[in-house]
């Protein structure tokens, strides 16, 4: 990436394009980082590179990877390989992708003895976990991104905002605009809900309103009780940032483990191969399951998402049972066909005797007796 912006034709380029449109979308979307008395606080992180006022990951050059071998002004039409000015895969769906409506949300709650999960899109999953429920990542907007115009989803969310039921605890895995959306968060403001986010994320919850007393920040490794549940949180390979260069890497991301009573559940958020998998599986493993980023990858990019073949084997070291893939089928952020992901690890799954529960949106999931393989996106290919 800072490869990228390293080009001065492509600085002038975007800085004429992007400034004025940032300076009419206001700054409120771009919330607030770090600073003062929080700031040295946040600071002292082992994962906080004060040399470079910045968080680093396990191997702090492994941003300089991206785009290495890749030049956009050699192949500006995408001729040999796609980019998002040119591109003739189909990023997105011809039609709407099958949902499901009908839950019995009153109780999805209830969860004794098993866990509960309906996939939202994208990352956002509803958990139910000890009769507690828990939203990871959530994203109500029409779009992920600063402006409106940018990264519109698929579809609506298979459940309303206003109808989900008593959330008791929100994770978020970092504050890029697909995991961290403001609107939502402001809905969330007047009511019970404990926010439990990376170290500095904070910062952006208290801007838009959020009480500080119902903010839990953590570092890699470090854990928290509630609501019976502990949270940790883990490492992944990834940055921040909510305003491109400007405050790359202001705000910490992690992965994140819940563990009930007899249950244990395992969130990727956004994350490149690392051996941080191989660690979090010797920490807190086995898990019963394991929601893996894998969608809105690309090969330049493979410092920061999974690509699929690196999802399976961190499932593997993370020592999970079912394998839930998340980060595709409600935006387009990347350049592959919007199907590829899915049909990818289905593969790989049933080569490596992996259990895969693929849901629809909006589906019902037990732990009891999940539906596994369910290939429905050929709905929407052959109709």
């Amino acid at each position: 990436m800072r490869r990228f912006f390293k080009s001065p034709k492509t600085v002038i380029i975007l800085a004429f394009i992007l400034l004025p449109l940032f300076a009419l979308s206001g700054c409120e979307q771009f919330g607030a980082i770090p600073r003062g008395e929080y700031l040295e606080i946040v600071k002292t992180s082992p994962q906080y590179d004060k040399d470079q006022s910045m968080f680093v990951n396990r191997r702090p050059d492994i941003l300089d990877t991206m785009s290495v071998g890749t030049d956009f002004w050699k192949d500006p039409f995408g001729t040999e390989t796609p980019n998002f000015l040119f591109n003739s895969n189909q990023t997105v769906p011809d039609a709407k992708l099958p949902e499901v409506k009908n839950h019995n949300l009153v109780d999805f709650q209830n969860s004794t003895d098993t866990v509960k999960f309906i996939w939202l899109g994208h990352s956002s999953v509803l958990l139910s976990i000890d009769n507690k429920i828990v939203l990871f990542d959530p994203i109500f907007s029409d779009h992920a991104a600063p402006l409106p115009i940018a990264a519109k989803r698929f579809q609506e969310p298979p459940i309303a905002i206003e109808d989900l039921p008593p959330i008791d605890v929100i994770i978020i895995s970092h504050d890029h605009y697909d995991h961290l959306d403001m609107d939502t968060v402001k809905h969330f403001i007047d009511q019970d809900v404990a926010f439990v986010t990376p170290l500095g994320v904070g910062s952006h919850l208290r801007y838009w309103g959020v009480d500080e007393t119902r903010i839990t920040e953590l570092d890699w490794w470090g854990e928290t009780e509630l609501q019976g549940l502990k949270f940790a949180a883990t490492p992944s390979q990834h940055f921040s940032g909510r305003i491109g260069v400007v405050h790359n890497n202001k705000t910490l991301w992690a992965s994140w483990v819940i563990e009930g009573k007899e249950q244990s559940v395992f969130f990727s958020g956004d994350s490149g191969y690392d051996t941080h998998y191989q660690d979090i599986g010797k920490a807190y493993g086995p898990f019963h399951i394991v929601f893996m980023e894998n969608g809105q990858y690309n090969e330049s990019w493979r410092a920061v998402h999974n690509m699929p073949d690196e999802a399976i084997k961190g499932f593997q070291e993370l020592k999970g049972k079912y394998l839930v893939p998340i980060h595709w089928g409600m935006f387009n952020l990347s350049v592959h066909n919007w199907y590829d992901p899915p049909k990818e690890i289905t593969k790989l799954a049933k080569e490596n005797d992996i259990q895969l529960i693929t849901p629809r949106l909006g589906q019902l999931i037990t732990l009891d007796n999940p539906s596994l393989f369910d290939q429905w996106w050929d709905e929407v290919l052959n109709p």
